[in-house]
This record gives C-alpha cells, structure tokens and sequence, in this order.
C-alpha cells in the first residue's frame, strides 16, 4: 500500500473517530447527565487527534526506514551477488531496479537490475503492507484508548488546545531547527575548507582563480575580496540605483496621487514582478539586456565593453526587486498618521513640499527597513547572475566590464568533476556560509528597524 493511500486510510479512521465521540458526548448531554465541560466537537477532535497524530508519525519515520530495509532484504537475495563491489554503480542498478519495479510498465536496460526487479518488488511489498497494518492498528489502538475517556466532566477542550499549542509550537521549532541544521553544515565544511586555506588569505586575498590551484599554498588562488565587490557592485550599488528611485516613486505615486481605482489595478501590476520565476530574468538579462548595453556602451564609443557586464546583470536585478522597495515603502508611507499630512497641508504647504518634508522624513524607517530587505534579496540572487554576469573575478569600479558574484561562483564551483574534499569545493561553502552571514544581518537590522518604526505609530 502506498504512502498516500495509507493516509487516506487514517484520515478515514479519524472521521470515524470524530463522529462517534461527538455522538457519545452528545448522548451524555441529551441523557441528562452532568453538563458537559466540553462541546461534543470539541470531543470529538479529540479522540480524531488521537487516531491520526500517532499513525502519521510512524508513518512518517516508516517511510524513511523502509528504502533501508528494502535494500538490506535485496542484497540478501542469490541474485544480488552479480553486484558490481564499487558503491556508484551498486546503487544505480539498485535503483534501476526499484524504479521497474513501482512502475510495471517500465524495463531495464541492465540484465543484472532485470534480475532484481522480482525480489525487490517483493520488498517493497512486504514492508509496505507491514507499516500498513502497524499505521492501522496504531490508530485503532489509540483511537479507542482516547474514546473511552469520553465523560461528562472530560476535559476535551483544554487537552485540545494544549494539542493545538504544541503543534504549533512544533512548526516554530522546525523552521528554527532548519535554518540552524542550514548554518551548522555550512559551518562545518567551512571549517574544514578553513583547515586547507587559511581564514585570512580567503577574507583578504584579492586573487581569485580556483581552476590553477596550488598544492602548496592553495590560498593564493582563493582570495574573495573580488567576489565580495562583484557582488555588492551588482546587487547594492547598481540595482538599488534601479530599485530605490522607481520602488519609492511609485510607492509616493500610488500612496498620494492615484485615483483609488488606479491604485486598485496598478498595485497588483506592479507586484507582478515579484511572481516572475528569476530563471525568466535570467534569459530577458542574457537575451536582451546584456546585448543592448553592450551595443549603446560601442555607440558611445567603448569597443570594449562585455557583454556579460556588470551592468546589465544589475539593471534586471534592479527590475526584479522594485516591487520589494514599493510594497515595503508604501505600506510605510500609508502607516503615517494622517493628522501630520493634514496639518502639514493645513499650515500652507503643497502636495510635494508635505511629501518631500513630512511623509518621508516620517516614513524613512520603514522605507530603510524595505532597502535593506532588498538588499539582502538582491545579493542571494542566483539566476540572473548566472545567466547574465561573467565568471571572471574582476575589482572594478566600471560597471561595463566584467565581475562575477558569490552565487555564481559557488554554482561553479559546484558543478564539475573535483574532488569534494578538495579545496575548491570546499571553497563553495565558506562562500555560503559568508553570504548566509552577510544577509542574516542584514535581516537582523530590517526587522530591527521596522520594529522600532511599529513602536513610534501603534
């Protein structure tokens, strides 16, 4: 039995569960019994958490043990013995196998894997009607324990909520645990890496070439200054040009001048950029974008200019992430107490003299708080760099030559044949654990600041 239909199944027997708790409690009320402490609904859901929170978790923790056991019991069979001893291409015909056999229409293309199509079936049989009949009998079993605590005085409703409570406590802690279990591998590779290529040398060396590394002194090819600057270049000096100016004005735009039937359909236009997959920003960067400025940058007279520059990877990144500034800045913006608009306009002054005077010195933390946020969206992007910008590491200031980015080197580094104990793989990690550093800060600060601006209009 699938996983899925297994589901089903103990959905199923927490409905049952549900309906006959809410009746008996509903029966105790309608008997004249004591009152009831609880709702019958309240009851029942209940005796339904009972029933499909524990079958879920074994489940859960029988779906990760089961590819295990599966293979264990094929390795086992006569026929696993024709097994290559080299671990990659042991578990390709494995999984060769396993595939043919969840899907009966497909074949093998391995006489070997074709032989263990049969007994891996079997397993996968096996073990998958096992966790079903512990699924149901684990539900039924403690279905029926919460059933018979039904009673008048019962306190469904508290054992409910502290259920609830710890549910959700639950989800807090895993998106906490994850961007710590995110921060320790990092971490830990880093380290090793660290261990190779002196910390100094990584966070200070201006030379950056880990095709040409030397077995000596690997440090001298791993210097990131050039890749920290490519990336601050491209994601806050070239796009902010872009985003802040046209994110603020169209914030001011919408906020005080637009018609409300405007605002109504131009904000959601606006927010559309936000939904476009990056892979398209990518292709428009590398397509369209980067051929124009290369062409204007020879019309004006620099045959030189690249057409993977810096610029053009900037002015898409800066289109992406105008609606960012925007939303941020016009939720600010409309935050501010009306009566300092209106006594602004009251003492004299024009539309643009309270805007440029009052509304925005007022409004500036929540629009600082917006920059920074997009900031650290700008420079974790991976796509358009990718597509758009070049892979040479170069420290300039002219936004028509070539730079590269954090993210596009550690695609680079990731992809290809090296070693993953070798200082150039490594080298991909401590760029992560850089980059996860530089925008939790970053984070840190906006929600800071957006915090203190809350404090000042709530």
């Amino acid at each position: 039995m699938s996983a899925l239909a297994l589901i089903f199944v103990v959905a199923g027997l927490g409905l049952i569960g549900w309906l006959t708790a809410r009746a008996r409690a509903a029966s105790f009320e309608l008997g004249g019994a004591k009152r009831l402490h609880s709702l019958p609904g309240q009851h029942g859901w209940y005796v339904a958490i009972w029933t499909v929170l524990p079958a879920l978790l074994f489940i859960a923790v029988w779906s990760g043990m089961t590819p295990r056991l599966v293979q264990d019991a094929v390795l086992q069979h006569p026929a696993a013995a024709q097994l290559p001893a080299f671990d990659f291409e042991r578990d390709a015909l494995l999984a060769e196998a396993k595939r043919v056999a969840r899907d009966r229409s497909a074949t093998a293309f391995d006489p070997v894997a074709e032989q263990l199509v049969a007994p891996t079936r079997a397993a996968i049989s096996y073990y998958g009607w096992i966790g079903a009949g512990v699924s149901v009998l684990l539900a039924f079993a403690c279905g029926a324990l919460a059933f018979t605590r039904i009673k008048a005085r019962f306190k469904a409703r508290t054992r409910v909520e502290r259920g609830v409570m710890s549910l959700l406590l639950l989800a807090s802690l895993i998106a906490i645990l994850t961007t710590l279990g995110i921060f320790l591998s990092l971490l830990w590779e880093s380290l090793r890496f660290f261990g190779q290529v002196p910390i100094t040398d990584f966070l200070l060396g201006t030379h950056w070439s880990p095709q040409v590394i030397d077995a000596n002194d690997p440090g001298k090819s791993l210097g990131a200054v050039p890749l920290f600057w490519g990336t601050f270049f491209i994601g806050a000096v070239i796009a902010m040009i872009v985003a802040i100016p046209f994110g603020l004005m169209s914030a001011i735009y919408l906020t005080q001048y637009a018609a409300p039937g405007v605002r109504r359909w131009m904000k959601p236009i606006l927010e559309i950029l936000a939904g476009v997959p990056t892979v398209v920003y990518g292709y428009f960067a590398a397509l369209t974008v980067a051929p124009a400025v290369r062409d204007l940058a020879v019309m004006l007279g620099m045959p030189f200019a690249s057409s993977e520059s810096a610029l053009a990877a900037g002015l898409v990144m800066g289109v992406m992430i105008i609606p960012f500034v925007s939303s941020i800045a016009d939720d600010s913006i409309a935050a501010v107490p009306t009566a300092m608009r209106d006594g602004s306009l009251a003492m004299g002054a024009t539309r643009s003299e309270t805007i440029r005077k009052v509304l925005i010195p007022a409004a500036l933390p929540g629009v600082v708080a917006g920059i920074l946020l997009a900031v650290s969206r700008a420079i974790g992007e991976t796509m358009i760099v990718v597509m758009a910008a070049s892979g040479a590491a170069n420290i300039t200031l002219n936004p028509l030559e070539s730079a590269t980015t954090v993210t596009k080197q550690i695609v680079d580094l990731l992809t290809g044949d090296a070693e993953f104990d070798s200082p150039k793989t490594l080298a991909a990690f401590a760029l992560g654990l850089t980059l996860f550093v530089i925008t939790l800060i970053l984070n840190i600060v906006a929600l800071r600041v957006v915090k203190k601006y809350r404090e000042a209009y709530e």
